[in-house]
């Protein structure tokens, strides 16, 4: 859980090489389908590069556990709507990453 943390609060800062090594080299970043989105640490980076260069911010309003994954409820500016995802942890490194529209779907799929 607070490596999750210590990674949303350097994506806020923008502290890439934080994120970096959080990151397995073979991390999936995507919307539910493994085959789409990122499909790197070089892909993610560059998404996360993106995102901030184009102003996005976000609040981190949770982390959940579950098991090996963790829920990272978000809370992004100008929306009334958190957003979560699910991610996954293995040696420390994370190693997939799953955006849900809603915390309750991200919950739901953590079990």
């Amino acid at each position: 859980m607070e490596a999750a943390r210590r990674g949303f609060e350097a994506a806020m800062r923008g502290d890439l090489s934080a994120i970096e090594a959080l990151l397995d080299p073979d991390v999936k970043w995507h919307g539910g389908d493994p085959g789409s989105g990122c499909q790197n640490r070089e892909e993610a980076l560059h998404f996360i590069r993106q995102a901030l260069d184009s102003g996005i911010q976000a609040e981190l309003v949770d982390v959940i556990a579950a098991g090996d994954r963790v829920v990272v409820v978000l809370q992004p500016a100008g929306s009334d709507h958190p957003r979560a995802n699910l991610t996954t942890f293995r040696n420390g490194k994370v190693v997939e990453m799953v955006a849900f529209e809603t915390p309750e779907h991200a919950l739901a799929a953590s079990r």
